[in-house]
């Protein structure tokens, strides 16, 4: 959507007449209908659109959770959906970063391990100085050795953050990032958000309900009940 060169940069995202299905023992239910994108490396986007309209099954489908029925994916030019199994799972762990409504934080292990846990995936170099250094970055550095019950709601969605960026993916995607913090809350984790997506210039798109967070973002898709059409 931006018309600013990504050169090398990692994040280019393009989606071409993306189409989803689901079988529903009758006719499929189509979801996504021919959907058009192009994101260049830095750039953010806020998806919105009532429910079932398939905010987050596009959001899975650019994270490589789950194909398309048709049309095409490509992160940085490659086409995630041709690699076999094992070499897509580790393309995921490398290229995107989820941060989800809910935090799903580890209970039995502390802030610090639950931010480099990612990183057995891929066998990350220097994960320990990593993660404190984003754990700086949003506030925690006090925090390392304390269990997710010990924190607050917009802790434990800080912590989430950090664990989302450990592996300096080319993609950060964020499904209803604030929805259950109250609104104060949701302002601090939004802004840094922003913050970190700047700083590490990463492509970030965010499913939001939320029209105040939305309107934080210079590029909108908004999905309609017929899935596809951006208005």
């Amino acid at each position: 959507m931006s018309e600013k060169s990504s050169g090398d940069e990692r994040g280019r995202l393009e989606v071409e007449a993306l189409c989803k299905d689901y079988e529903t023992g009758h006719s499929p239910l189509t979801v996504l209908d021919g959907l058009d994108l192009r994101l260049e490396a830095g750039d953010a986007l806020a998806v919105t659109g009532p429910s079932g309209c398939g905010k987050s099954t596009l959001l899975h489908i650019l994270g490589t959770l789950e194909p398309p029925t048709s049309g095409a994916v490509r992160i940085d030019g490659v086409d995630p959906f041709a690699l076999p199994e094992a070499e897509l799972a580790s393309f995921r762990g490398r290229e995107v970063g989820f941060v989800f409504q809910d935090h799903h934080l580890l209970p039995q292990f502390n802030v610090l391990q639950n931010v480099t846990l990612p990183t057995l995936a891929v066998g990350g170099n220097e994960t320990d100085d990593r993660a404190r250094e984003l754990l700086a970055a949003v506030g925690l550095e006090e925090r390392l050795t304390h269990r997710p019950a010990q924190l607050s709601g917009g802790e434990r969605q800080r912590v989430a953050i950090a664990r989302a960026l450990i592996n300096r993916p080319s993609l950060l995607l964020c499904d209803e990032p604030t929805g259950n913090l109250d609104p104060k809350t949701a302002e601090v984790v939004a802004d840094l958000l922003f913050d970190l997506q700047a700083r590490e210039r990463r492509t970030m798109v965010v499913v939001t309900h939320s029209e105040e967070l939305a309107e934080r973002f210079e590029n909108r898709l908004r999905l309609g009940v017929v899935a596809g059409v951006a208005s």
